[in-house]
């Protein structure tokens, strides 16, 4: 049994707070899909007091955004974005068409076809999320998807440039200063001037989230998105002060974000939580990481790694750091879990920034059963099947005629009974010609 040496808070009202951020996305999704562009509009004037002659910026206009984007700004966009490409690639590599001969004449096969259309949401506000735009569109790309109309929002009523020159870098087709539920739903429904897509990709807001959800089925989606999460996993030989800092680089996402230390070493966990209480008032983003910290922190001490590897399974956490004498232990020893950062040498925000492996995740469990954004979910695995032997055919034919009268299917049946006839002589019982 885990002792637990810090403990979150009980919830305080999060089920009331989401029924009302499910009612505000229901009645925007409802303006736009009855007004379009007009409610576009109305609502990117509301929210983020913006309102252009267009939404799409022009390619004259992106290259002179990115014209004044500084050259090491670039540069390290391009950087990440290689890697990101590259470890994409690699995905792509190991995704191949097949087709089988499984009886004579019967062949089966199956083939990866990328999606026609991507909506890629990045991010605004308070965090210009620029990563986004490698991740979501770099892998689209890669994935052969035709077209990608990519939206970020104004941050106060300006243009982030950073962004739009990594959308465009990473091979947006069509970008959009637009943000909100009114870019999600844009994107999904389309308006008069803005192509409907067939799948959203990317992180957001508690609004955006819930757009996305919504909508799912209308249009396809990579994930539904919560709180981003950490868990770190530590045994006696981590060092408690990059322990501590590791907690608190993803506790500065929000104020309902989760961060969690599993450890077998009582001493550990005491350093760790000294060094937060001396980290926390000193950092830029206490008004979000100390409330993240003290609502949703958790420190767990348990006897034994194997107790530590089953723990953290049962959290499933977007983000699992493993901070331990061997940590490629932890690939055979964990099954759940979004992203795997092994070592003292990796970090979680390696993976949200610059290492090349996506950071859409799975959060609140998801980790259960899916794993994150990739170049697969960019796909559409389809399989196609064709008969030449008239013998294999029949032999199908009499098959799929007993087992669908099992079923009460009897169209299904002559559909099979035809085949046995024409092509092995079997009699039709029910020919009435």
């Amino acid at each position: 049994m885990p002792f637990m040496l810090k403990s979150p808070l009980p919830g305080d009202g999060a089920r009331q707070n989401n029924a009302q951020v499910s009612d505000r996305v229901a009645g925007i999704i409802a303006d736009i899909r009855a007004n379009g562009d007009g409610a576009v509009r109305k609502w990117s004037q509301e929210l983020d007091s913006w309102s252009p002659a267009s939404f799409l910026l022009p390619p004259e206009r992106v290259e002179e955004i990115v014209a004044g984007v500084p050259s090491q700004v670039i540069d390290d966009i391009r950087f990440v974005q290689d890697q990101v490409r590259t470890f994409a690639q690699h995905q792509r590599d190991s995704l191949h068409d097949i087709e089988v001969e499984t009886l004579p004449g019967v062949r089966l096969g199956q083939r990866h076809i990328p999606i026609d259309r991507v909506g890629a949401y990045v991010p605004g506000g308070r965090y210009p999320l620029t990563a986004s735009a490698h991740m979501t569109i770099v892998t689209a790309k890669v994935a052969g998807v035709r077209s990608v109309a990519a939206c970020t929002p104004p941050i106060r009523g300006e243009v982030p440039a950073a962004t739009i020159a990594a959308m465009h870098l990473a091979g947006a087709d069509e970008i959009y200063l637009l943000g909100g539920v009114q870019a999600i739903a844009a994107l999904a429904l389309g308006t008069e001037s803005i192509a409907r897509v067939d799948l959203l990709a990317g992180p957001g807001n508690a609004y955006v989230a819930e757009a996305k959800k919504q909508l799912f089925g209308e249009v396809g989606i990579d994930l539904f998105a919560g709180p981003t999460e950490i868990l770190v996993i530590a045994d006696e030989q981590a060092d408690p002060f990059v322990t501590a800092v590791d907690l608190l680089s993803q506790a500065e996402h929000g104020p309902d974000s989760p961060a969690v230390l599993i450890t077998t070493s009582r001493d550990l966990g005491t350093q760790v939580l000294a060094h937060i209480d001396r980290l926390l008032p000193g950092m830029p983003t206490r008004d979000f990481a100390e409330p993240a910290w003290r609502d949703h922190g958790e420190i767990l001490v348990v006897d034994s790694l194997e107790e530590a590897y089953q723990l953290a399974d049962s959290y499933a956490s977007e983000h699992v750091e493993v901070l331990t004498a061997e940590p490629r232990a932890a690939l055979e020893h964990m099954r759940n879990y979004g992203g795997l950062f092994l070592g003292e040498g990796t970090c979680v925000s390696y993976g949200d920034k610059v290492i090349g492996t996506n950071h859409v995740l799975p959060t609140r469990g998801a980790a259960r059963y899916t794993g994150g954004l990739w170049v697969g979910k960019y796909l559409k695995t389809v399989t196609y099947s064709e008969v030449l032997d008239p013998t294999s055919s029949a032999k199908l034919g009499e098959i799929c005629g007993r087992a669908s009268r099992v079923e009460l299917f009897e169209g299904h049946a002559r559909s099979g009974d035809v085949r046995a006839a024409k092509y092995a002589g079997a009699e039709l019982s029910w020919d009435h010609r």
